[in-house]
């Protein structure tokens, strides 16, 4: 093991022999130590620990290789072999939490005379042998093995289909109305008067902000609400029952149940109860923001019934340039996308005392951008930027582990795969660049761990999201964006602009916080009553937990690619929201505040997955966290 960065291929043989035969190696050596701890019962425990480390270490390396060039390369043979080598590496791991003779090797372990990070490995190595299965009689085990390794052939289905999901609708040249300059003049129409207009990100925002139109709006957000239906129609009614069943097998009521046994929530049925505080928070303030937009909306659309979701951010968008003089056109201006991505690098480079060096390295494809990231002339880290759409590229925006970073053993590696213009940001995309970069500082910062179990952002995953959403913060401080941003006149966006945007924001605050909890309700329902029809129970959950309402007809669960991921618990990004609100409280003193910015970066970052979420949350702030916050944060809206 090495701590050099990756070598990645250069040509297509070197790519498609990278992902074809990369992993056997890792795989030769788990099935080697394997072998040391069936063979070898008398080892010291924390022997047996270092021998699971090192098979621990070989398969994340693995098997963040193959997700990232799954989900990423753009030659799709190349992504086909990523992702069969996906498929191997889940099924070893899952097989591992089977084996009755290397459960031996720790089921009656003692924690006597470890330290406190070695009976923390040991607890969670238990624990995760108990939910593989390996309790159960040779039946149950051989049905359990059946059922992981066809959630994982699901999940990546129904990724891959989302990925190469893409749409296009033609609408007429006149529906481009009220869109910016820049973006007419990139989409000529045809010789019969159509533009084609296409699902991804850099089409489908500006659309839906900006047109006037409200067919485009509609056709286009149809479009993207439909998109892998029917193909994930039947491949998402399986994944559910896979789950339920392999849940039941395992003793747990549900999915949901399953899942939160290992996040900060703690349980299945503090899910609804959790929705439920959010409701409460929001419904009055929701109740006071809807009748604002469909009266803006019936402005333009007359006998418009109700603000549909092809409706909500042109409408929101018209409001705040109405009622609080935020012109969302003049806002991009300020943001091309060059400078943004320099101003991501320099304001994370200062608050978090570490340096991005460019580096000439091969990667996947020529529009990924390579750093190290360097602290006291000591490379700690490398990170990999693949920032704009192309056919076949994951759809959204994420950041993808490459390397578990093992001090002295392994190099921190992390990609963000992301979909951005190459020329002029929204700000709200501008908030997602902070985001992801948040996901991104954490990874490698964290990256510093003894053990693989713990090392990046290996922490609940209910509070993963609380230090990205923090960092979206920075993307909101006029003295931060006044180092970065400027129009084309080289100006800086003005001070009093980002108050009136501060403003204009907390208007529609409840109506986002309401459309996440139709998204969560989504997520855990049909993960727990798994509806025999998906459509109607999909459509009604979304109509009754938001004034905001559904398109009707259309499927948009079935290009809902969290549910593969986050399953049963999309309320992680409320949950994790009250965190990292209250988490800002620890910089009263300014966002570029150096005393907060070390005592976040090495309470919080640095420390990994080594302690539980709350004490982290805890070693910052001084206290346990708490709701209050963002119950501030909603009641300004």
């Amino acid at each position: 093991m090495t701590t050099e960065p990756i070598s990645f291929p250069s040509d297509l043989d070197g790519w498609t022999a990278f992902a074809r035969d990369r992993a056997a190696d890792r795989i030769a050596r788990v099935q080697s130590l394997d072998a040391r701890l069936r063979a070898e019962p008398e080892l010291p425990v924390a022997d047996r620990l270092e021998l699971w480390n090192d098979a621990d270490i070989a398969l994340r390396e693995a098997l963040s290789e193959a997700y990232v060039v799954s989900e990423a390369h753009p030659d799709a043979s190349v992504r086909e072999l990523a992702e069969a080598q996906v498929q191997t590496i889940e099924s070893l791991s899952a097989a591992r939490l089977l084996d009755p003779q290397l459960w031996k090797a720790f089921a009656d372990a003692a924690p006597d005379g470890l330290d406190d990070l070695q009976a923390r490995l040991l607890e969670h190595v238990r624990r995760d042998f108990r939910r593989g299965g390996v309790g159960l009689d040779d039946d149950g085990r051989e049905r359990v093995r059946t059922l992981t390794e066809r959630d994982t052939e699901l999940s990546l289905t129904f990724s891959r289909n989302i990925r190469e999901g893409r749409r296009e609708i033609q609408v007429p040249a006149a529906g481009l109305a009220g869109l910016p300059q820049d973006f007419v003049d990139a989409h000529p129409a045809d010789e019969n008067g159509f533009v084609t207009l296409t699902t991804e990100y850099t089409d489908l925002m500006p659309v839906r902000e900006y047109a006037t139109d409200r067919a485009t709006r509609t056709a286009l957000v149809s479009a993207y609400n439909d998109l892998a239906w029917p193909e994930n129609e039947a491949v998402l009614a399986e994944l559910l029952e896979v789950r339920a069943e392999r849940a039941h097998l395992l003793g747990y009521a549900d999915w949901a149940d399953f899942e939160t046994e290992t996040r900060m929530i703690g349980g299945g049925a503090e899910i609804p109860a959790f929705l439920a505080r959010l409701d409460e928070a929001s419904r009055a303030a929701a109740e006071a923001e809807y009748p604002v937009l469909l009266e803006r909306l019936r402005r333009d659309v007359p006998d418009a019934a109700a603000v549909t979701v092809a409706d909500f951010w042109h409408i929101l968008g018209a409001v705040k340039g109405e009622q609080y003089d935020v012109d969302a056109q003049l806002v991009r201006s300020y943001f091309p996308f060059g400078r943004v991505l320099d101003g991501v690098l320099d304001v994370t480079g200062r608050l978090l005392d570490v340096e991005y060096v460019a580096v000439d390295a091969s990667a996947w494809h020529a529009d990924v951008r390579s750093y190290d990231v360097v602290r006291a002339g000591e490379r700690i880290g490398r990170i990999h930027l693949d920032l704009h759409p192309r056919d076949g590229k994951y759809s959204h925006a994420a950041c993808f582990p490459v390397a578990p970073g093992i001090p002295g053993r392994v190099l921190p590696e992390a990609a963000l795969l992301c979909n951005f213009s190459r020329g002029l940001l929204e700000h709200d995309e501008v908030v997602t660049f902070f985001h992801e970069f948040g996901h991104l500082v954490h990874e490698i910062l964290g990256g510093h761990q003894r053990f693989a179990r713990f090392t990046g952002f290996e922490t609940e995953w209910d509070f993963v999201e609380a230090p990205s959403q923090l960092l979206e913060e920075w993307a909101w401080d006029a003295e931060v964006l006044a180092t970065f941003s400027a129009n084309a006149e080289g100006e800086p966006i003005p001070a009093e602009l980002v108050a009136k945007m501060r403003t204009a924001d907390a208007f529609g605050r409840a109506l986002e916080v309401r459309r996440q909890l139709g998204h969560a309700s989504v997520s855990y329902h049909l993960h727990v009553d798994r509806p025999a029809d998906l459509q109607a129970e999909t459509e009604r959950l979304y109509a009754t937990t938001t004034p905001v309402q559904p398109i009707p007809g259309l499927h948009p669960y079935a290009g809902f690619g969290h549910l593969t991921g986050y399953g049963a618990c999309y309320y992680t990004y409320q949950w994790s929201l009250v965190i990292a609100r209250d988490l800002l409280t620890g910089f009263a003193d300014g966002l570029m505040d150096p005393v907060a910015a070390r005592r976040y970066r090495t309470e919080v970052l640095e420390r990994g997955g080594s302690r539980d979420a709350r004490d982290l949350v805890e070693g910052f702030l001084g206290r346990p966290y708490s709701f209050d916050a963002y119950r501030d944060w909603l009641a300004g809206a």
